[in-house]
C-alpha cells in the first residue's frame, strides 16, 4: 500500500518551535550543566556562579534558536518550506514537489521518530525533519498504516 497526502507547507515558526523541541529532547542531559555550575557555589561562594547557571542555558537555548531561524532564511532551505506532498509505502518516503520532482528518503536515514497529538515527527538529523500532520493524511487508515510502519520499523513503541 502507498499513501498518498496532500500537498502541505511547513510554517516557519512550526519548524522553529519543532527543531528546537526535538534538540532539547535529545540533548537533555545540557540540563545539569546549570546545577553543576550552581554548586560550584560551594567551593567558592559568590553570587556569580547563580548569574552564570541562569545566563549559560538562555545563551545556548538563544544560540540555537537564531540557528533555525537562519535556515528559514537561507536558499539552501528554501524547500523545506515549499508546497510537498508525500508518497510513504513500507521502503521509503517520496517527498514530491510535483508530480515529475521528488526526491526519496530511504527509512534508514531516519533517526528518530516521534508522534505528538495530531502529527508525525521523522528526524533526519539536528536542523532536518519531515513534518506529516495529520491533517494531510485522506483518512484514518492511511495514518494507521504509517503508525504501523514506524511500529514495524522501531522508531516508535
Amino acid at each position: 500500500m502507498i499513501v498518498k497526502t496532500k500537498k502541505y507547507q511547513l510554517p516557519k515558526n512550526t519548524y522553529i518551535k519543532l527543531g528546537l523541541m526535538t534538540l532539547l529532547k535529545s540533548q537533555w542531559w545540557i540540563a545539569l550543566i546549570p546545577v553543576g555550575i550552581m554548586c560550584l557555589n560551594f567551593i567558592e561562594h559568590t553570587y556569580w556562579f547563580y548569574i552564570l547557571a541562569v545566563v549559560a542555558p538562555g545563551l545556548y537555548i538563544l544560540f540555537w534558536v537564531i540557528q533555525f531561524a537562519g535556515v528559514t532564511h537561507l536558499e539552501q532551505g528554501k524547500m523545506l518550506f515549499e508546497k510537498l506532498s508525500y508518497e510513504i509505502d513500507s521502503r521509503q518516503i517520496m517527498i514530491k514537489l510535483n508530480p515529475k520532482q521528488g526526491s526519496p528518503v530511504q527509512w534508514n536515514m531516519i533517526t528518530k521518530a516521534y508522534k505528538g497529538k495530531d502529527y508525525f515527527l521523522l528526524v533526519l538529523s539536528k536542523a532536518q525533519f519531515i513534518h506529516l500532520p495529520f491533517k494531510i493524511f485522506n483518512s484514518d487508515n492511511e495514518i494507521k498504516f504509517v503508525e504501523s510502519i514506524l511500529k514495524r520499523k522501531g522508531y516508535i513503541k
